[in-house]
């Protein structure tokens, strides 16, 4: 799919991946561009640099993402393209608080969900429509140092191919966006952690790798290429691989 001409929501478009992905989608000729965060006084500052709608959402929250598609439709008529972005850095282990594992559960999966219930159907009748939604390679691979990023970017990932599955015959494209560091607020503090392995990429170079994979209509998106062969490993000899990620985590001076 080409940009040009299209409406375009992005979730998390105050800063970092998102407000980059919103950027190039404006500049790539979108009719109209909705950017929602909850970071409002950065949201308003982003959408007057772009010249795009902003709509304060808290993701989280069905009915916000209900108001969020209809202010967008208001504006720009149908939304064509929906990339479900926000997330959090919330790490935590198997003994994290459960206020904790829900709020990750909530921004991670339920977002996704909640997007997909708003937008699908419609893209579907039309025989037309891409949604984009953000995990991580760790939802591809693991995350040694958090045990509740891992588990619910998983569950991003294998809901990913859920939509494509069900709606991919019915015009709707899926890609999901796995990439490994990136330099955005949520690294902050992070710069020597395991994801920084392989480099930490600008958020433009995220959004060159979303718009190139969006034209080939490609179900991954990995701005990180290692992650590829490292999940081809993962594949052929899960055993291997875990010990692998044992030696890495001990390596990075992990607990249990």
């Amino acid at each position: 799919m080409k940009v040009k001409g299209k409406s375009v929501v992005v979730t998390g478009g105050a800063s970092g991946i998102g407000l980059a992905l919103a950027r190039r989608f404006a500049a790539e000729g979108a009719r109209g561009v909705t950017i929602a965060d909850l970071q409002e006084d950065a949201l308003g500052e982003a959408a007057a640099a772009i010249g795009c709608r902003a709509v304060p959402c808290d993701v989280a929250d069905e009915a916000a993402i209900g108001r969020l598609v209809a202010a967008a439709e208001e504006a720009f008529g149908p939304i064509d393209v929906f990339v479900s972005n926000a997330g959090i850095a919330c790490m935590g282990g198997a003994d994290a608080p459960d206020a904790e594992w829900r709020q990750n559960w909530d921004i991670h999966v339920m977002a996704h969900v909640y997007a997909a219930r708003a937008v699908a159907p419609g893209m579907a009748a039309r025989g037309e429509g891409y949604l984009v939604n953000t995990a991580s390679a760790a939802g591809l691979l693991s995350h040694v140092e958090s045990a509740t990023y891992s588990v619910t970017k998983h569950a991003a990932v294998a809901f990913a191919e859920w939509l494509s599955i069900a709606y991919g015959d019915r015009g709707v494209r899926v890609s999901v966006l796995c990439p490994q560091a990136v330099r955005t607020a949520m690294l902050a503090g992070r710069d020597g952690s395991v994801a920084s392995l392989d480099g930490v990429l600008e958020p433009e170079q995220v959004a060159d790798s979303v718009i190139e994979a969006m034209e080939r209509e490609a179900f991954l998106i990995l701005p990180h290429p290692e992650v590829q062969g490292y999940v081809q490993r993962k594949a052929s000899d899960h055993e291997r691989w875990l010990r692998g990620m044992r030696k890495l985590r001990a390596a990075h001076g992990g607990t249990t």
